[in-house]
């Protein structure tokens, strides 16, 4: 789960104007995500410390199925007034992994020299683009662009993503279920608890290896499966395979 309180003792406690990377939703590695409520907490902490926001939001409506809903954090952020980046990724959401497409969003404040501003951002950002990538893949980025300025195809789109996002949250009740059933040792509340891709299991190092050696399921060392790897023909196999390994080591 999230440890609030150190998260906010953490930002509270960095330089003044500190950078802060925050995950729009569906935090990756995580699957946890802060509550509508505790976003509201972090802004004001922000604001307190004059830090300056940049959102990665690599899973926007992916995670719960609903645009707008995904985007909750960065658009209170935008509501409350403050400057921030927002890097958006189109890999997962669009299944345009190997494209590299997404969008660059940078956010200033209100002022009457606004316009100016905006110009020296577009600026520097252009000298970045020239020196980073140059040109960047155009493929990715036309389909992206074409969904998006459809209303067409950008409600197909929504209803893919719909379709992706309650797929997962299934195998998450799902497996969580299976586990309660097998009186697998443990709580696993925070596998429903948890959204998007990612969960972290709670199985330790030992507890991972000893499923790779026996069962052949593979995870990260930390207890990090991707969710979207169980489907209903093997979320049975992996539910005996972690109920037996936890049981057991």
């Amino acid at each position: 789960g999230l440890d609030f309180d150190g998260m906010m003792s953490t930002i509270s406690s960095a330089p003044e104007g500190s950078i802060i990377l925050l995950h729009a939703c569906a935090h990756n590695p995580t699957g946890v995500d802060p509550t509508q409520e505790q976003w509201k907490k972090i802004a004001v902490v922000m604001r307190e410390r004059s830090h300056f926001p940049f959102f990665d939001c690599a899973y926007q409506g992916f995670a719960s199925g609903d645009l707008a809903k995904d985007a909750w954090a960065v658009r209170y952020f935008v509501e409350q007034g403050f400057e921030l980046c927002i890097a958006q990724s189109y890999a997962k959401n669009f299944g345009l992994y190997g494209e590299r497409a997404g969008c660059f969003h940078f956010v200033t404040g209100a002022a009457p020299d606004a316009e100016k501003t905006i110009g020296r951002i577009a600026s520097q950002l252009t000298i970045l683009q020239r020196s980073e990538i140059s040109n960047p893949p155009a493929y990715g980025a036309r389909i992206a662009a074409l969904v998006l300025n459809d209303e067409k195809l950008f409600a197909e789109w929504e209803a893919n993503l719909r379709t992706m996002s309650g797929r997962i949250i299934d195998m998450r009740k799902a497996l969580r279920s299976k586990l309660e059933e097998l009186g697998t040792p443990g709580t696993w509340n925070h596998i429903t608890d948890q959204i998007g891709m990612f969960s972290f299991t709670g199985l330790n190092e030992k507890q991972v290896l000893k499923l790779r050696e026996e069962s052949h399921v593979y995870m990260t060392k930390n207890g990090r499966i991707s969710m979207a790897g169980l489907n209903t023909h093997n979320i049975d196999y992996f539910a005996k395979a972690v109920d037996k390994v936890v049981r057991e080591t």
